[in-house]
C-alpha cells in the first residue's frame, strides 16, 4: 500500500517548454514491453467506473502488462449527448484517482486514466498518469477540444512526455489525435515509443457499423490511427469504450503503419500486445521540417 503523501507527490514530466529533440541515431535498443488497452463498457455510475477500472488494472497485471490505458474520461464517464453524468466533483475525482493508484501499486502496473479535472476553476478533459508504485506522475490535458466540448471544458496549454520503466510515451486525446497530427508528432520527436489515444465514439442513428478494422466504408478515424503511427515511426495505441455498433474500436498500430492488434467491435475486455521499443525510432517525425 502506498502512503497518501507519496501517492499524490507529482513527479516532474517532460513538458513543452522548449524541449530538446531526441537524436534517435544513438538510441539504444530496449526490451519488449507489454501494454494493455481497457476496452470497457460505459459505466452506469461514476462509482462503477472506478470499480471497473480497478478490475481492469488487476487483469492487466495478470496478463503481464507494464501499463494499461483507459478510454477518454472513463472516470467518471464521458459527457456525451444522452449520457447522464453528475456535475464535476473534485473530491470524488481525488478519491477515484487514489483508489485506482492504490490498486496500481498493488498490481505493479502503470495506468493512463482518462478523466477530468479542474485547473484554476476551469474544468479540463485530461489523462492522469500513475506509475507502477501508485505515484501520480502528471497529467496530459486535452489541448485541442472538439467544437462540441468548448462550451463546457477549457483547453490544456502544454504537452507532456512520460516514462515508465523502459517505455517513453505521450498522450493525445480523441479529437486532437484524429484531426491534429502535430499532437502525436510532438511526442515522437521527443523520443516517445508510443502515443496512447484515449477516445470516445459510439453508434449514431443510421451510422455505419463496421465489423472489420479500417473498413473502407467506415469513417476516416481508424485510417487515421494507421497514419499517426506510420508518419511518425512510433506505435499508436487507441482505446475506445465497448458498445454495440461502435464506429471505432481499440487498436495498437506498429510504427510501419500496420495493425498489430485490434479488439472485436463491442467486445468488452483488455487488448494486450507486446511492443518492441527498438523499432519505434521516431525517425520520420524528426525529419519533419518546420519554420
Amino acid at each position: 500500500m502506498v502512503s497518501p503523501n507519496r501517492k499524490f507527490a507529482l513527479r516532474s514530466a517532460v513538458t513543452a517548454t522548449s524541449p530538446q529533440l531526441v537524436d534517435h541515431s544513438t538510441k539504444p535498443e530496449m526490451s519488449t514491453v507489454r501494454i494493455a488497452l481497457a476496452n470497457l463498457r460505459y459505466a452506469a455510475t461514476p462509482d462503477q467506473s472506478v470499480a471497473l477500472a480497478q478490475a481492469a488494472v488487476r487483469q492487466a497485471s495478470a496478463e503481464g502488462a507494464l501499463i494499461v490505458c483507459f478510454p477518454e474520461c472513463y472516470v467518471p464517464g464521458y459527457r456525451a449527448t444522452g449520457r447522464i453524468v453528475p456535475p464535476i466533483d473534485e473530491a470524488f475525482l481525488e478519491r477515484a484517482w487514489s483508489a485506482i493508484a492504490n490498486v496500481a501499486a498493488e498490481a505493479d502496473v502503470a495506468v493512463v486514466l482518462g478523466t477530468e479535472r479542474v485547473v484554476d476553476g476551469a474544468p479540463r478533459l485530461t489523462a492522469v498518469v500513475i506509475d507502477r508504485d501508485g505515484t501520480i506522475v502528471g497529467f496530459q490535458d486535452k489541448v485541442q477540444l472538439d467544437p462540441s466540448e468548448g462550451s463546457f471544458y477549457s483547453p490544456g496549454i502544454q504537452r507532456e512526455c512520460f516514462q515508465v520503466g523502459p517505455l517513453k510515451f505521450g498522450v493525445a486525446i480523441c479529437h486532437e489525435g484524429w484531426r491534429y497530427p502535430e499532437t502525436v508528432r510532438w511526442s515522437a520527436q521527443r523520443g516517445a515509443h508510443i502515443v496512447f489515444h484515449p477516445h470516445f465514439a459510439e453508434a449514431e442513428p443510421g451510422g455505419y457499423q463496421p465489423t472489420s478494422f479500417a473498413d473502407p466504408l467506415n469513417t476516416f478515424h481508424e485510417k487515421a490511427m494507421l497514419c499517426r503511427a506510420a508518419e511518425n515511426s512510433c506505435y499508436f495505441a487507441s482505446v475506445n469504450y465497448a458498445s454495440d455498433g461502435s464506429p471505432t474500436t481499440s487498436a495498437i498500430v506498429h510504427p510501419d503503419g500496420t495493425v498489430l492488434a485490434w479488439q472485436p467491435y463491442g467486445k468488452e475486455g483488455l487488448l494486450v500486445a507486446d511492443v518492441d521499443t527498438a523499432v519505434a525510432t521516431g525517425w520520420l517525425a524528426t525529419r519533419c521540417r518546420t519554420m
